[in-house]
């Protein structure tokens, strides 16, 4: 096996165990009995077949949001607003189930072409800006996560507001647009299916297709691109399109699937999570989707501790950091392996 491969699989692999110890660190440090909290964790997790289903509730929008950081990340385009992407395809949904003259049976596919579409045109105009003023889309994206969360805030409370709320929310969306359950007795719904067709669709386009060819081209090289006659420009804005997308996606699924209405504060920050799980899934769709549930896992687990042994949730939050940290600091360990490994031969 080559060294350097060898030292990668070394460095991945070296991550497991130190974070396990971290965590259990963690946990006798805020005071609490370690046997009863991982007991907890277990059981928050895994215990039962509605945990297991909720590990999944919680990781199928973060799938989407994941491979909608990735999908812009191969094109070099900083997809950092994939949370105003979640909230405009949730509000073009409730907008929909509202007002939109349709058939029942169209709402929902209508709701999820449309919710794609209102995510992908919310990044692309960070995309346009650029591809054509090189302005950073960093600061435009999370920029425009304030901006749509202060829409969607507004909406809530002329347009879209039930009338019979007290709280801001929108009307419950018809029974003919919501996604089919998977499990019966649980929350798990078809959302999840639709997030795992979309990493494959994602793998599949950015691997085995011309465009898919050309973004990553301009990701890893936009002057060679240029060179060889690729247009840089259309192919980053193409990339915040599809990028955005599936972040609107996940805000239909989210309504179709598990909330049924509109509500401030719907998403629980599963557009900064994304970046998390695109980091450690290293932009790979199959790599976020193992990530995201393992994030889910970490939450749900981390509910069971708080509830068997009294340990804060927000250690969760800590090992989310700390994880993000050793696969940053993996690189730099991942050369002294390989270093070593060359002086002894």
């Amino acid at each position: 096996m080559n060294k350097n491969k060898a030292a990668r699989i070394l460095s991945y692999t070296l991550i497991v165990p130190v974070a396990v110890l971290i965590f259990c660190l963690m946990i006798l440090l805020v005071g609490c009995d370690l046997g009863d909290a991982l007991k907890g964790f277990w059981n928050g997790a895994f215990g039962s077949t509605y945990s297991i289903a909720e590990v999944l509730v919680k990781a199928s929008p973060l799938i989407l949001c994941g491979i909608s950081v990735s999908v812009g990340a191969h094109a070099g385009f900083t997809n950092i607003g994939a949370e105003g992407q979640f909230y405009m395809g949730a509000a073009v949904t409730a907008a929909i189930s509202m007002y939109a003259p349709l058939p029942a049976r169209l709402l929902l596919p209508v709701s999820m072409i449309a919710g794609f579409l209102a995510g992908g045109i919310w990044a692309m105009i960070p995309g346009i800006l650029k591809a054509r003023f090189n302005i950073s889309e960093v600061i435009n994206t999370i920029m425009f996560n304030y901006i749509a969360t202060g829409i969607v805030g507004i909406l809530l409370q002329t347009v879209l507001k039930d009338p019979k709320a007290y709280y801001p929310q929108s009307s419950k969306i018809p029974k003919e647009m919501y996604l089919s359950k998977i499990l019966n007795g649980t929350r798990l719904h078809s959302g999840l299916i639709v997030a795992l067709v979309c990493a494959a669709f994602v793998y599949v386009f950015i691997r085995c297709t011309y465009s898919g060819y050309k973004i990553r081209a301009v990701g890893q090289n936009p002057r060679a691109s240029l060179c060889a006659g690729i247009r840089v420009r259309r192919s980053i804005i193409f990339s915040s399109l599809l990028s955005g997308g599936f972040a609107g996606l996940a805000g239909v699924c989210e309504i179709a699937g598990l909330q049924h209405k509109l509500m401030d504060g719907i998403s629980p920050g599963y557009g900064y999570l994304a970046i998390v799980a695109a980091l450690l899934g290293v932009n790979n769709p199959i790599g976020i989707v193992i990530a995201s549930v393992g994030i889910a896992i970490l939450q749900e687990g981390a509910n069971g501790m708080q509830r068997a042994g009294s340990v804060p949730t927000s250690i969760s939050n800590v090992m989310l950091g700390m994880l993000v940290l050793l696969i940053l600091g993996r690189a730099v360990f991942e050369k002294r392996l390989a270093k070593k490994g060359a002086h002894r031969v």
